[in-house]
């Protein structure tokens, strides 16, 4: 697995956005028992803070040290360097197993092996993630820019897994249909950009040329967004839910 992250883990955690509680509560309906739960690539434990408030221990992993640095610290959460292959825990230890926005990194193949074999009986799997974000049509247009026409090469390919909506991933589990979700925010200008700065693409960027892209987007960006002092914003959910067959 590659760790695109380490080197803006602070960024990540102040600007990456947060899933919605619906998205929770009916993930929560679905799991019957709540005693252990693991968030796998749990990077500042942005969602291990919510299982803990539900499950009476939570696991959280990652392979990214200065990632959990910058973890949310609860009584009930364990936090782990390790990857999502490899975890030192017995078998059949969880009620839940969460990833989220990170199972395009993986090794489907181990990963899954590790996942059958550390969920309960009854267990639930949920991968979870978001596309791209919608502001309104100038800014979406000169994101879309951003994304495609600057940083397009320099997308690690596995980014390509966001773009199907995480439907084309292999998924060898008893699949739940599950509803559509949205994360829904506000943003001024400074947040907007400041959750561009946490791309990996932007990252590969910066390394390739010693430059910040967004130095050239920044002024097509800021007239782009005009105005105003805030504006909504949304990202579609991506999830997919399962069962041991």
């Amino acid at each position: 697995m590659k760790d695109n992250f380490s080197t803006q883990s602070a960024d990540y955690a102040i600007y990456r956005p947060t899933y919605p509680q619906e998205l929770f509560d009916y993930l929560f309906n679905l799991v019957k028992n709540k005693e252990t739960a693991w968030d796998c690539a749990t990077g500042n434990g942005q969602v291990a803070r919510v299982l803990a408030q539900h499950f009476d221990a939570v696991y959280a992993t990652d392979i990214s040290e200065n990632q959990l640095k910058n973890a949310f610290q609860l009584p009930n959460i364990t936090y782990k360097v390790e990857p999502a292959e490899q975890t030192s825990v017995g078998n059949a230890s969880f009620d839940l197993i969460t990833v989220a926005q990170a199972i395009h990194w993986f090794n489907f193949e181990a990963f899954y092996a590790e996942v059958k074999r550390t969920l309960k009986p009854n267990g639930l799997f949920a991968v979870i993630g978001y596309g791209l974000m919608f502001i309104d049509k100038k800014v979406d247009k000169a994101v879309h820019k951003l994304y495609e026409d600057i940083l397009g090469k320099y997308w690690d390919s596995e980014r390509r897994y966001i773009e199907e909506g995480y439907k084309t991933i292999p998924f060898p589990f008893e699949e739940i249909v599950a509803p559509h979700f949205q994360i829904k925010t506000i943003w001024n200008f400074n947040q907007m950009i400041g959750y561009l700065n946490t791309w990996s693409s932007l990252q590969h960027y910066k390394k390739a040329n010693e430059r910040n892209p967004l130095e050239y987007m920044f002024t097509e960006l800021k007239e782009a967004w005009g105005d105003d002092a805030e504006k909504d914003v949304h990202f579609p959910v991506l999830l997919r839910i399962g069962r041991l067959g």
